[in-house]
């Protein structure tokens, strides 16, 4: 049994050696919002730094389950009551556009499939219902399906977002990380960091999701660490999923990759406390109600090759916190996805790096970590 994931099997990259002693930028973290945002930075013409305690994509962007969505981690219709309708539909817009630039970079490592979002009960039926209304009445193209023969009947309807896709994350990422190196943006790989202090650049961007507790205290206090728990099967003959699934507000997700395997996560719920935590291993309870799922999916137990788990980052209010930290001059951080990092955390890679360039955007505002983030 591997408890490596299955997208880290591919041999890591091997980058050039860039120079080291000096940087106008030392970004944290070596997964998708800080390949992306040192990539966008070093096409801006600063000089860039990226360190992480381990490899490229070894943290969450190498653990999750592979999906690529547009949006936020509210559903549509909340987000709309929550962030207003012109700043929904902002998000809504921006990632969209984020898809189709993952999309033109990722090259195999990336299929448009779309995505099915189901509902698991009467309840989640009504609740889905309305997200797909409110989507509907703003112009963003949605299907309602209540046709899903493929599964079993307890499903009841489900909204396809056609724009969606699935991901090889680990291999999207070091991609981004071969193009930010030959733009000569230096990595220094297994280098953990214990204090900004230690950091020899002008400006210091946070890019850690939910890992990193230690660096800021104010950080810690806003974005909280949650554990996902993942497994991957042996490959299956027949097409059963075309698309990623996901029901139970995203608490239970799956899909089917191009080579028959399974991948399955979720049901942290299950328990729920024990889940909040940054201590990235896999326990009893996730995993044995994982395979009791993977059973009702298929009719039988296949043989299960990969089982592990993955940091993320959790906010109050489900939107990322991305900008200037309050009271710390020069530092800055772009985290805390609740669990839709692989789109949102390369929009927001790019994000932060126009922030530190100076440029302005509507979605600074948006994701602004003073409304959480109390000065330290």
């Amino acid at each position: 049994m591997e408890t490596t994931p299955f997208w880290l099997a591919e041999p890591p990259p091997e980058l050039e050696v860039a120079a080291t002693d000096s940087a106008d930028v030392a970004v944290i973290g070596a997964g998708i919002t800080g390949c992306s945002a040192a990539l966008a930075l070093a096409r801006g013409g600063l000089r860039v730094r990226v360190h992480d305690a381990r490899g490229i994509a070894e943290g969450a962007s190498g653990r999750n389950g592979g999906f690529a969505l547009r949006g936020g981690a509210a559903r549509y219709d909340v987000a709309r009551e929550t962030y207003g309708a012109d700043a929904a539909q902002e998000l809504w817009r921006r990632t969209e556009a984020a898809l189709d630039r993952l999309e033109s970079m990722a090259g195999e490592a990336f299929r448009r499939t779309g995505s099915l979002r189901l509902a698991a009960d009467d309840e989640e039926r009504a609740e889905i219902l309305a997200e797909y209304e409110a989507l509907r009445e703003d112009g963003f193209a949605a299907e309602w399906r209540d046709e899903l023969p493929h599964l079993r009947p307890e499903f009841r309807g489900a909204i396809f977002h056609r724009s969606d896709g699935a991901l090889q994350p680990a291999r999207f990422v070091r991609g981004l990380a071969r193009l930010a190196a030959a733009e000569g943006v230096a990595f220094q790989q297994h280098s953990r960091i214990e204090s900004l202090d230690a950091l020899e650049a002008e400006q210091v961007v946070i890019a850690t999701d939910g890992s990193g507790r230690g660096l800021l205290a104010e950080l810690d206090d806003a974005v909280w660490p949650a554990r996902g728990q993942v497994l991957t099967t042996e490959q299956l003959d027949e097409r059963l999923f075309e698309c990623p699934h996901y029901a139970r507000h995203g608490f239970d997700y799956w899909q089917q990759l191009s080579d028959g395997r399974i991948v399955l996560g979720g049901f942290r719920d299950f328990s729920i406390l024990t889940e909040m935590t940054d201590e990235e291993t896999t326990t009893e309870p996730i995993q044995e109600a994982l395979d009791a799922f993977l059973v009702e999916l298929l009719g039988r137990m296949p043989q299960v090759t990969h089982r592990w788990a993955g940091i993320f980052g959790l906010t109050q209010d489900l939107l990322p916190l991305v900008g200037a930290v309050p009271g710390r001059p020069g530092t800055w951080v772009a985290a805390g996805y609740s669990g839709h990092g692989n789109v949102l955390g390369f929009m927001c890679g790019e994000l932060i790096a126009g922030a530190v360039l100076g440029r302005e955007d509507p979605l600074l505002e948006l994701f602004s970590p003073a409304r959480l983030l109390v000065s330290g």
